[in-house]
């Protein structure tokens, strides 16, 4: 039995005036974890919160997983992308998660 990935929960505020880009990301991030083995086959969720903000919860395939992105070239590369098109946040700056049953919009890429 293949033991069970780890779930992330990301929050990434766009930038202003680079929302397209950081959609554009996210349309790229979970195909470049998958084929770097990074990730398992779980499709990803991503939301926005009514601040903007965006939400994307998946599955790492390991604690290993996460490890090895850190030191991956295209994941890096992944990564400059992202900080040239949002902040990263705690998942605690989204007004939403205070409550009780937290909604947000669901977001298509």
């Amino acid at each position: 039995m293949t033991a069970p990935g780890r779930f992330v929960i990301c929050v990434f505020r766009p930038l202003p005036g680079k929302e397209d880009d950081l959609r554009a990301v996210l349309r790229d991030h979970l195909r470049t974890l998958r084929a770097e083995g990074l990730v398992t086959d779980r499709e990803p969720y991503v939301m926005k919160a009514k601040d903007g903000a965006y939400l994307e919860v998946f599955e790492w395939r390991s604690d290993e997983a996460v490890r090895a992105a850190h030191g991956n070239p295209r994941v890096a590369e992944l990564w400059k992308r992202f900080e040239a098109a949002c902040t990263y946040e705690k998942l605690e700056s989204v007004a939403e998660v205070g409550e009780m049953f937290p909604n947000f919009d669901a977001v298509e890429l």
